[in-house]
């Protein structure tokens, strides 16, 4: 694209700092005056998101494998944890959502079925040994 300069010289008077540079199409737009555009100028928005929170559960997967893994549900759910973060260090927020909601799920239900299996463990015995006395 082929610029000219042309020197254009504002009179003093005017109030505003002097412009001492114009490029041809201003130029163009300055003597012949705006197009005439019956349609609305349109614009494009696009929204990037800095950073993108999405919660793998890793810690929480991690203690239902130590200390809860019933059914190995504790076991797996680490692994979609794993997964969920894999997906999030490559960009993938889709994927790595999936896996994050699966592993959530796993771990609820390695929650619930290990705090039933401990009070069953306790009250269980308990029973029994009343019933013996």
């Amino acid at each position: 694209m082929n610029h000219t300069v042309q020197t254009v010289f504002s009179p003093v008077n005017s109030g505003q700092p002097p412009s001492y540079e114009m490029l041809k199409e201003e130029h163009e737009v300055a003597v012949l005056g705006a197009p005439h555009n019956s349609a609305p100028p349109t614009s494009t928005v696009i929204h990037i998101r800095s950073e993108t929170s999405v919660p793998d559960h890793v810690v929480w997967s991690l203690f239902n494998t130590l200390f809860m893994n019933t059914c190995c549900l504790g076991f797996i759910a680490f692994a979609y944890s794993v997964k969920s973060r894999d997906r999030k260090m490559v960009g993938d927020l889709t994927g790595a959502q999936a896996y994050a909601s699966t592993a959530k799920c796993l771990n609820i239900w390695a929650l619930i079925l290990g705090i039933l299996m401990t009070i069953l463990l306790i009250v269980v015995p308990v029973l029994i040994f009343q019933a013996h006395r």
